[in-house]
């Protein structure tokens, strides 16, 4: 079983931490800055990203996440939310809590997904004709990151990427990659947090529907920003977060 590459930071509660798309663990550093809740924080670094080299499926990812976080509670953003979320499910008993920010159960269709893979696999090409600077400033135009400053957006921690590592990340993990979860996810048996920002309605309106799913879930949506919840509003998410973390601690 492959482990990924992390680290610990802090001492209190074991909670553990997967970024999004070009990002690197070290992305997480202004939410842990901004937590009053004292944590045993375990930055992970996702296959293909930072210091986690293996190339792993989306499955195999999942099950690299329940050796490498097991009995901490998960927190996963964007594709980190998705690997978190079938983590959980392969998994249930081995995280106490869920944590799922702009986060997804998959397309419901596989003509959907194969739509994806196709366009998913045009732009991981596109990634290695161009250098990933050229790749991470595109990508940080999309309208997605739209309310995300260039100084949130950590850029030169992006940069630590490689456009093979990128390229290969959106093949063997992408959207298209993960199956439907929707009909599982009734069986989650953990308190689940969701969190979406108020400007990105398809993110709002997937975090409601696996809201009203999810057996022991609540959403919280953050006013005026988008995608990037957790670095747009640093101290209104670390307030939502720290909140859950305590009225939840001892209902595992």
């Amino acid at each position: 079983m492959t482990q990924l590459a992390f680290q610990v930071v802090g001492a209190g509660m074991p909670v553990a931490f997967v970024h999004g798309f070009t990002q690197t663990r070290d992305s997480w550093r202004p939410l842990l800055d901004a937590l009053s809740t004292p944590l045993n924080a375990m930055l992970i670094d996702a296959p293909n990203h930072g210091e986690s080299h293996a190339s792993l499926t989306l499955a195999e990812t999942a099950d690299a996440l329940v050796q490498t976080a097991t009995n901490r509670t998960l927190v996963g953003y964007s594709m980190g939310s998705r690997m978190s979320l079938m983590a959980a499910l392969r998994s249930p008993r081995s995280f106490p809590r869920l944590v799922l920010i702009s986060g997804t159960a998959g397309l419901d269709s596989e003509e959907e997904r194969a739509q994806r893979r196709l366009s998913d696999e045009n732009l991981a090409t596109h990634i290695e004709d161009i250098d990933v600077s050229a790749f991470i400033e595109e990508w940080l135009g999309n309208p997605l990151f739209a309310g995300l400053s260039r100084t949130n957006a950590r850029i030169e921690d992006r940069l630590t990427n490689t456009a093979a590592g990128l390229a290969t990340s959106l093949r063997l993990c992408g959207t298209g990659t993960q199956p439907s979860l929707w009909d599982q996810l009734n069986e989650l048996p953990m308190p689940t947090l969701l969190i979406a920002g108020e400007n990105d309605p398809k993110f709002c309106s997937l975090a409601e529907r696996m809201n009203s799913l999810i057996p022991h879930s609540e959403l919280h949506v953050l006013p005026g920003v988008g995608h990037t919840v957790h670095l747009e509003d640093t101290n209104g998410c670390a307030a939502v977060l720290d909140d859950w973390l305590q009225r939840t601690q001892s209902q595992n």
